[in-house]
């Protein structure tokens, strides 16, 4: 006879840089859910692909319930693909994982990121991405200023200024010097003393925050100087954000946003999503919350307990299911639902239950 799990004998590990704050706060608030801790770095995980396996400090992570990533390196990097090309493969041989690492991989590189909003028609700043120095020079003279972007790193991590003028050149060499084949090449606009956070759990609207500059700096990253505040955004940046997260199909994100004379503009849609700005910002737990919503996903069957009715309401919303049977663009990639629970939940659904 199967065990029913509860929400205290739950094995949820998760993925993250121990002493990193925000990975520590996921690992506790995990804990204080299911009485289980275990935070994995995947510079000490054994896989032995010829059986499916994984294992870190004896634990064989196969055997958890789910894992959550937060981070799989201390800074963004190629080397974090293949950490996560080895979480896919647990993920595709049904160990659920939050969030799905197949999506996570399209947001780990900056380009990857561009290309995917640019089809989508998302509104961003000026962009051209070339490896050829003359290309480069013409864009900084056409763009006045550019900001010159690594393709992996995050809170503005090696990003430099380039002015239009004879030391461009030089900037430009400097850039490409710095190992950067690939320039992602970013008009500079003017911030209004800050930009956003809209935050995205399991595809549905959670809250913002606001950076706010300091005034010294191009930038509104607490690094240099910028603060979280509140902000309550009007409905068509919520709506830009949710269409800018909604192709990665991710169950924890943040939209990075900009309000401009033109128009809100997107700068990029996080992988892993951040918890100290809701927290600074908003007052709100996001590790609790987050870890609630996994908690819930994982209950019996891997579906949401509760009447009938409202079970079914949950699938059908979970499947994207929308009045009058149209469906949501890439529910199924957005949905908690793993593998072969999304033939379950379905056949419940249609069956009114």
């Amino acid at each position: 006879m199967k065990t029913k799990k509860t929400k205290q004998n739950r094995r949820i590990g998760v993925v993250g840089v121990p002493g990193s704050w925000s990975s520590e706060e996921l690992a506790n608030a995990v804990e204080a859910a299911t009485g289980f801790r275990l935070l994995i770095d995947m510079a000490r995980v054994r896989f032995d692909l010829t059986d499916g396996r994984a294992f870190y400090d004896g634990v064989e992570l196969t055997t958890l319930d789910a894992l959550v990533v937060k981070k799989v390196g201390p800074v963004y990097s190629p080397d974090l693909i293949d950490r996560l090309e080895l979480l896919r493969f647990l993920n595709e041989r049904g160990l659920p994982i939050f969030s799905r690492p197949g999506h996570t991989l399209r947001l780990l590189d900056r380009l990857a990121c561009t290309v995917t909003l640019a089809a989508h028609d998302i509104p961003m700043p000026e962009t051209v991405v070339t490896e050829d120095r003359d290309e480069a020079r013409a864009a900084v003279a056409r763009f006045g200023k550019a900001v010159f972007k690594p393709l992996f790193s995050t809170k503005a991590r090696g990003m430099t200024v380039i002015p239009d003028g004879p030391a461009a050149p030089t900037g430009i060499a400097t850039f490409l010097a710095a190992g950067n084949r690939v320039m992602y090449i970013q008009k500079l606009i003017s911030i209004p003393g800050k930009d956003l956070g809209v935050v995205f759990m399991g595809g549905e609207y959670y809250a913002t925050y606001a950076r706010r500059g300091s005034g010294g700096s191009w930038n509104t990253t607490t690094a240099n100087g910028g603060k979280y505040e509140p902000y309550d955004p009007p409905k068509e940046i919520i709506e830009l954000a949710r269409r800018a997260q909604a192709p990665f199909g991710l169950d924890f994100t943040c939209v990075d946003v900009v309000e401009t004379d033109d128009g809100p503009k997107v700068f990029e849609v996080s992988a892993f999503g951040g918890f100290r700005g809701l927290r600074d910002g908003n007052g709100k737990d996001a590790a609790a919350d987050y870890t609630a919503a996994v908690v819930r996903d994982r209950d019996e069957d891997g579906v949401h307990l509760g009447e009938d009715e409202s079970r079914a309401a949950a699938l059908r919303g979970c499947l994207g299911v929308v009045d009058g049977g149209q469906l949501h663009a890439d529910a199924h990639g957005a949905c908690p639902h793993r593998g072969e629970r999304h033939a379950a939940a379905a056949a419940a659904a249609a069956a009114g239950v």
